[in-house]
């Protein structure tokens, strides 16, 4: 399905010019003027829900911005599709995961459908990004004959894939002209380096999810979800997923509370298409926490009309929160941290994956290896708002720095340059 109709950014380069200045932005304008109607597509699960959705609403019209013809596919499968590639990505973060032959002939038969539907359409991109493991196979349906150049962009933690799942789909990235990886770290063993890319994520400042507020609208939103504005919350915005740990958190504020009794907690998640497992880890988290008036579990429903308001809604609670917790077990990258630090809030978050890329421990935030550590961190935290202040100013500066779209645009373009 190509998307048409999805929220996309409204931020062009010239939007940025005061943020990382002209000089920047008239070299991107340059190094782009060669790839002037060069056809783009980018291909990945979901048009709603999670990082590389949200990426995808920004990076595609600034590429359209930049001179270049950029789409984007969402692939269309049915749930169990959807069930058999959630295992997938859950063994290549380090989940040892049993799974038959069948389901991956399932899998194969999904993108199959797929790749035949839009044969035609394929044929006339120049460069198509694959993004994450469920559209991996399309080299391979593809073949060696001729096709556009392919990049597969992995936005997930490959530290310690299964082995049993990485040797069945490690094959079918030999088709691939260039990986593109979010942390060297990740990169597994094998790989020809001249294959290899290394691209951090980004945010973009003018997106409902980031955009400043006036004070009327946070209150509006905290007073929707009945948060008490006048005490402090800690926040943790992230799918209900094992790798995010909800129950850690839970058991984060219940420590928390016993020092700062008149702590909340808010979490709060879109229930995005292509995860399955979501809403049984929110009844799980929701009966642990049982009645506690003081427990906010907010289980976002996301379709294509409600992105802007639940990102108004997220960005509403981010400036909002005393601390912004982010308890990660695995991370690819964490674009939720990067939100917090651009709004200047103190973070503890889970010294795993790209969060130790954004967060240093004791100069913007605290990475943290356990609850007892994540408890303790948050509560100095809220009884030290000078360190607080401190904390987001550093981190804002950081993000300015290096994660705005301006910096991936420009990779990109190198990358497409290097191929075409």
């Amino acid at each position: 399905m190509l998307v048409t109709d999805a929220p996309f950014s409204p931020a062009t380069l010239d939007d940025y010019v005061p943020l990382v200045g002209e000089r920047l932005v008239e070299r991107l304008r340059e190094k782009a003027r060669p790839l002037r109607g060069k056809r783009v597509l980018h291909l990945n699960a979901t048009a709603v829900g999670g990082g590389v959705a949200e990426m995808l609403l920004s990076l595609v019209p600034l590429m359209r911005d930049a001179g270049l013809e950029a789409d984007w596919y969402v692939l269309e499968a049915e749930d169990r599709f959807f069930e058999v590639t959630k295992g997938y990505h859950n063994a290549l973060q380090g989940r040892p995961t049993q799974w038959s032959p069948s389901e991956f002939d399932l899998y194969w038969a999904s993108v199959e459908h797929n790749v035949r539907k839009m044969e035609r359409e394929l044929a006339d991109y120049d460069v198509v990004v694959v993004h994450d493991p469920q559209p991996l196979v399309l080299a391979s349906l593809l073949g060696n004959g001729e096709r556009p150049a392919l990049i597969w962009r992995c936005h997930i933690d490959l530290t310690s894939p299964s082995p049993e799942t990485w040797n069945v789909l490690s094959p079918h990235l030999a088709g691939y002209d260039l990986l593109v990886f979010s942390s060297e770290s990740y990169v597994p063993h094998g790989l020809e380096a001249e294959r290899v890319e290394i691209a951090l994520p980004c945010i973009d400042p003018f997106r409902a999810k980031n955009r400043p507020l006036k004070s009327w609208e946070r209150r509006e939103v905290l007073d929707r979800y009945a948060v008490d504005l006048d005490r402090p919350y800690l926040l943790q915005v992230s799918r209900f997923d094992q790798w995010k740990d909800p129950l850690g958190v839970f058991e984060v504020y219940q420590r928390v509370r016993q020092e700062r009794p008149d702590v909340q907690l808010v979490y709060m998640a879109g229930m995005a298409d292509d995860d399955p497992e979501g809403w049984g880890l929110y009844e799980q988290t929701r009966e642990a926490a049982g009645d506690d008036p003081d427990v906010h579990l907010l289980a976002l429903q996301v379709a294509p009309d409600d992105v802007n308001r639940n990102a108004l809604e997220v960005n509403a609670m981010q400036r909002g929160a005393t601390v912004v917790l982010q308890k990660s077990l695995r991370e690819g990258f964490g674009l939720v941290v990067t939100e917090a630090l651009w709004k200047e809030r103190a973070v503890v978050a889970g010294s795993v994956g790209g969060i130790r890329l954004q967060v240093q421990d004791g100069w913007n935030g605290y990475l943290v290896d356990s609850i007892d550590d994540a408890a303790a961190r948050t509560i100095r935290l809220l009884g030290d708002p000078e360190t607080r202040r401190l904390f987001g100013a550093r981190g804002r500066r950081l993000v300015a720095d290096r994660y705005l779209f301006t910096r991936l645009l420009g990779q990109y373009l190198g990358w497409f340059d290097a191929l075409l």
